[in-house]
Order: structure tokens, then sequence, then C-alpha cells
């Protein structure tokens, strides 16, 4: 059942029944990795996703709130669609993939897909599957200027309900590229550099390129081979304290920072 309740900034709709179409999208939203894709929608569950959004100019198509926060929200977010629904408290489990569900959320068109940009400082992530590690490297990316970020085919999806949890804004301020094959590499003119853990020399004692395009490899297996191939660069960080290897969002951390503090011999 729901009831449309003039507002004064925008249409307010009141949604009670867990088989409304819309509470059964959102649901999809909210639980299924690839549902993006397929409704061309994403959903922001929180209010730090929903304020990142707005802080990068982005309009929300739709805004949910609870019934109990509703009345204390504030206009920044009740005001940012131009629609906005107001579900039972008892409905958020409904549209939520948190285990204590948000009061509120923005519906957002799916950005358009980006096209590659060549020469841009890139990070690129190579069947890295944990939605967290995925979201923790486009955080990574953001911090130390790496504007492109490009998904070889089997990596998580990068607007997926976890990586955009685990991102926690970044991906407004990134230039998202998923989806693509090794061969479109080749349209990079940036070098790009790969971490290893038995191969090159280590980060500290190199001269890093920048811009240049860091490849982070799949959680067990690395970076594959046809990677390998195509780096300019490979290092191994070092670890003094005897651990056979690093996390990748934590090599990815730590390599972005290094590469943000070096300067091109060409610059």
């Amino acid at each position: 059942m729901s009831q449309g309740i003039a507002g004064p900034a925008a249409e307010v709709t009141h949604v009670t029944s867990r088989d409304n179409p819309l509470i059964k999208d959102l649901r999809k939203l909210s639980q299924d990795s690839t549902a993006y894709r397929k409704q061309g929608r994403v959903w922001l569950e929180g209010d730090h996703l929903c304020r990142a959004a707005l802080a990068r100019g982005l309009q929300p198509a739709l805004a949910v709130f609870s019934e109990s926060y509703w009345p204390v929200a504030p206009a920044t977010l009740t005001r940012a669609a131009a629609k906005s629904i107001v579900i039972p408290d008892a409905l958020l489990p409904e549209i939520s993939g948190l285990e204590s569900p948000a009061r509120m959320g923005f519906v957002l068109d799916l950005p358009a897909a980006a096209s590659l940009q060549p020469g841009a400082a890139s990070v690129i992530l190579d069947r890295v599957q944990d939605a967290g590690n995925v979201g923790s490297i486009l955080r990574s990316a953001a911090a130390f200027g790496f504007g492109q970020v490009i998904a070889l085919k089997g990596t998580a999806a990068l607007w997926s309900p976890k990586v955009l949890r685990a991102g926690m804004g970044a991906h407004f301020a990134l230039r998202l590229v998923e989806g693509l094959e090794p061969e479109a590499l080749a349209a990079l003119t940036v070098p790009i550099v790969v971490t290893s853990s038995h191969h090159g020399s280590f980060l500290h004692q190199q001269k890093l390129p920048m811009p240049c395009a860091w490849a982070m490899g799949h959680e067990g297996q690395g970076v594959g081979d046809h990677l390998m191939a195509r780096a300019a660069l490979k290092v191994r960080i070092d670890q003094p304290g005897g651990e056979e290897s690093l996390n990748v969002a934590a090599a990815a951390a730590i390599c972005l920072y290094a590469s943000s503090l070096a300067v091109s011999p060409d610059s």
C-alpha cells in the first residue's frame, strides 16, 4: 500500500508493504552484487555515502527514509531528491545489506560507462575478488591522486553494495572503468608497475615513475602473466618483520603513497 503526500520541497510517498515493487527493487540493489547493471541504478545506504555523493555534485533519483528518521533528517538530505520515500522502520532490513540497517539511503542513477584515459595515473585491478579489498584500494587511489581505476574482467563489481560501502565515497572522486580485457591495456601511455613477492627490486630503492599505472592482482595468485609481460617495472615491498606477503589492499596503499611522492624525470 502506498499513499502520496504533498511536501514543501519534494514529492513524498509513504510505502508500507514489503511487496511493493520499489521495495523489491531496492532489495535486489542492496543484496545482489550485479543488480546495478540490470537496473542502471545503485543503492547508497547510510548518510555518509549519501553526503559524499552530494559533496561531488551528484543528485539522487530517489531518497528513502525510515519513519523514525524522516521527521528529524536534515534538509540537505530530505530535499536532495525530487522524490522521497518513507517506510516503516520494520522494513529497513528488507532493503539493507547491513546487520544494523541505516536509517536512510539514496538511489543514484549509475554513472555512464567511462572510457579509458591513456595518460591518467591509474590503478589496474587484476581479478581482485574481495569487495572489501576493492573498496579499500579505491579509497587509496582517491587519496593519493590516482584518478582512474581500471578493473579487468574477474574483478569484484565496482558498484556493488559491498564495494560501495568499503569505498566510503571514493567512487565519486574516481574515473571507474570496469569489465576490460587485458588487451585493452595496450592503449595506456603510462608505464605499468606491478608488485610481486619474489620479483623486482625493493620499493624503497626504486625511482618510481609518475604518472603510472599500478597493477594489483588476485588475492591468492597475484598479478597474472599477461600483466607481468606488460610491466615496465616490477617491485617488492620490503618486510623486515619476516611476513611472506601483504594483503593486496595494504600493499596498494603503500605503493600508491610511495608513487605519489615521486616526480617523473620527464616532468
